[in-house]
């Protein structure tokens, strides 16, 4: 039956349902019905910001869920396998070192064999990127596939290699947030911009981070710190929405599966809340903080010289090239021979995961303490509720072990870090930052066994906060951040260490920044990657040089009477990608730039209508429909070095013209900056 309608009063003509008319409030269901219909449009129309923010973050949390999940099950296999295998030495042996080896060849050939870019943290090349250099194919989306098989693999093989996952998964991250910029400039059908472009892969390094510790805040500030020297507001929304979104289902599939009962942090600490710290301890954790200092400059200098070694030694450089699965093979069977339990893995809690490590380490009992009269035995296998036990020895107090946990994967790291696979090298720092915490803890427990005196009172000295704070210092001095005392934070949900945290971190920061690069822009410098450098603020003399002193003054321009055989002569003897124009040879007036790709089309389509014997010139050729584009920012000589760094690293350009009165007078690129720089922080001995 066909619904009846009619006619408002007042009405146009335009017909109303009868249900509608005589309807309770119409005017209110209109006005809500309006509104829905409102929202819905500005909610679900296609190619809204927030649209694609929350599927890069939900996806990732996916990902990163299934990932962990998978690699659970391969190290409970290998577990499994050495534990059943009998009381052979030799078999249990070969067990141990077996898994690690077939996971990290495997790893290595699969994800090199199909793309290049696959191996290492993925952060060095992301900086570079963020900077306005191209590198092509890097963020391509079929280099996906294989990062995330290959991460799985080398996360399986746990503490033996002692490896993580941020790094990594931080490029997976900026991977899907470029392909879902690119969908989102065909759903609405534009041309992909290019600060939108980076919009997304800023997000995208912030969700990588989220996606793996459940951290949104310190994932965007860490983002900010390590990925970009300069980040624009109008990104911070974007980097928060995603990162929530990422964080928040990563922990609710944890709740889904059963393994948490509500959504909680990543791990669970119990420190004293009344009060966690006396207030005499505030010099020990800056004293720990100016040790982590020390001891990553040393880390980080040793680190970078063995990877300039790799790389320039004939043998293994060739070897790297050549057999990357046997030598990710190699290098994981001196690893998994160390740590092998029964012989020197009994020493460095080899047995634990790289959470359970973490996990052991924020305990806040004092292991010196309760081991004093007696050391509990050796489990058959780890305990979950007394991890501790693992770093015992009968013969060998805590210190012991500590120290020489800190010894060995010293210069264990620095190997693994050479290793051709999909690995992050964030986890790993935080637990060796953990165990010297946890050490100079332990040392002040003994030192001082009832507490502190400090008003009267005294409290028990935690090591766990000690631990704490050791982890967030030695990672932030390697990565030059601030934001790891947040991270550490916001992983083990406890804030009552904050203010000792944040002043070991700035102590730590203050000795490694003014020392060494960070982990990253040690990497870019061992990889020669185009990379701008920081001018450092004390360097004095660097605010009285200009660009007159250290620009490039022989450029070659293309003048409108030039006549077209120079300009033949100058394209194909070139390979420059754009040509500065001037007005005349004489005047030298600079009016624009000329791509290279424009004037060679126009040069091989030369017009029918050109007679022959006269002499054509480069004007020409212009008036023929040569693009010719305007040059919005010039240097003059009298510019500031601090000044031309601060315009090319802000606007991501690689190069800028030098013009005095309108004259091109030379240029000023990457190379010379770097030149300058160079020359101010290490100045040329006088001859």
């Amino acid at each position: 039956m066909e619904e009846l309608v009619g006619l408002r009063e007042g009405s146009s003509g335009n017909p109303v349902t009868l249900r509608e008319l005589w309807g309770p409030c119409p005017q209110i269901r209109r006005g809500i019905r309006g509104g829905l219909q409102w929202l819905k449009q500005k909610l679900f129309r296609v190619g809204e910001d927030w649209y694609f923010l929350m599927t890069l973050g939900v996806l990732m949390a996916l990902i990163s869920y299934a990932m962990s999940f998978a690699v659970d099950r391969v190290a409970g296999a290998h577990n499994w396998l050495y534990r059943e295998i009998g009381d052979s030495h030799l078999l249990r042996y070969l067990s141990w070192i077996m898994y690690p080896m077939a996971l990290l060849s495997f790893s290595s050939g699969f994800s090199q064999s199909i793309t290049p870019f696959s191996g290492g943290s993925g952060v060095p090349e992301l900086k570079v990127i963020l900077s306005g250099v191209v590198l092509e194919d890097y963020l391509d989306i079929k280099n996906f596939g294989a990062k995330v098989v290959g991460l799985t693999c080398t996360l399986a093989s746990g503490s033996t290699v002692f490896l993580g996952k941020v790094g990594p998964f931080v490029h997976l991250s900026v991977m899907m947030a470029a392909y879902l910029g690119r969908v989102r400039a065909k759903a609405i059908g534009e041309s992909e911009n290019k600060s939108k472009r980076n919009e997304m892969l800023v997000a995208g390094a912030a969700v990588g981070v989220a996606t793996v510790f459940a951290a949104p805040f310190s994932g965007v500030l860490f983002s900010i710190e390590v990925m970009s020297s300069h980040f624009s507001v109008w990104d911070y929304w974007r980097g928060f929405f995603a990162t929530t979104c990422g964080a928040f289902m990563f922990r609710l599939l944890a709740v889904f599966s059963s393994e948490q009962e509500t959504i909680t942090s990543l791990f669970k600490t119990s420190f004293r809340v009344d009060v966690p710290f006396d207030l005499p301890e505030i010099f020990f954790f800056v004293v720990l903080g100016a040790i982590c200092g020390i001891v990553s400059c040393a880390y980080l200098f040793c680190q970078r010289v063995f990877l300039g070694f790799v790389k320039n030694n004939p043998i293994i450089s060739k070897m790297m090239a050549t057999s990357k699965p046997l030598c990710s093979a190699l290098a994981a069977l001196i690893l998994a021979s160390i740590t092998y339990p029964p012989g020197l893995g009994r020493f460095m809690a080899s047995r634990l995961s790289m959470n359970e490590l973490l996990n052991s380490l924020l305990d806040n009992n004092s292991w010196a303490l309760m081991t004093r009269n007696s050391s509990p035995p050796w489990p058959a296998e780890p305990d979950p509720q007394n991890l501790w036990f693992e770093w015992c020895h009968p013969q060998f107090t805590v210190l012991g072990t500590l120290s020489f946990f800190l010894v060995m994967k010293f210069w264990m790291l620095i190997l693994a870090t050479t290793i051709p696979i999909p690995a992050g090298y964030f986890l790993p720092i935080f637990i060796f930052g953990a165990a010297i915490g946890r050490l100079i803890g332990e040392v002040l427990s003994v030192a001082f066994p009832e507490g502190i005196v400090a008003g009267g009172a005294t409290n028990p000295i935690m090591p766990g906060g000690y631990a704490l704070a050791g982890a967030a210092a030695f990672s932030g001095a390697v990565t030059h951040s601030i934001s790891t005392a947040l991270l550490a934070f916001e992983m083990t949900g406890q804030i009552v260490h904050a203010l000792p945290v944040l002043m070991a971190v700035l102590a730590a920061n203050a000795i490694a920044q003014s020392c060494q690069p960070s982990f990253y822009d040690g990497t870019i410098i061992v990889k020669k990657l185009p990379y701008l450098p920081w001018i450092r603020g004390r360097h004095i003399n660097s605010h009285g040089v200009i660009v007159g002193h250290f620009m490039n003054c022989t450029i070659t321009t293309l003048a409108k009477d030039t006549p077209l055989e120079e300009v033949v002569k100058v394209v194909t003897s070139t390979d420059m990608p754009e040509f500065p124009l001037v007005e005349s040879t004489e005047s030298q007036i600079l009016v624009g730039v000329v791509r290279r790709p424009h004037l060679v089309q126009a040069l091989q389509a030369e017009p029918p209508s050109w007679a022959p014997g006269r002499q054509w010139c480069l004007q020409d050729v212009l008036a023929g429909g040569c693009p010719v584009e305007p040059v919005t920012l010039k240097l003059s000589p009298e510019t500031s070095l601090h000044q031309a760094h601060h315009l090319l690293e802000l606007l991501n350009l690689q190069s800028l013209f030098v013009t005095s009165q309108g004259r091109a007078v030379g240029s000023v690129s990457w190379v010379e900056l770097e030149k300058a720089i160079s020359n101010i922080t290490n100045p040329p001995t006088p001859k």
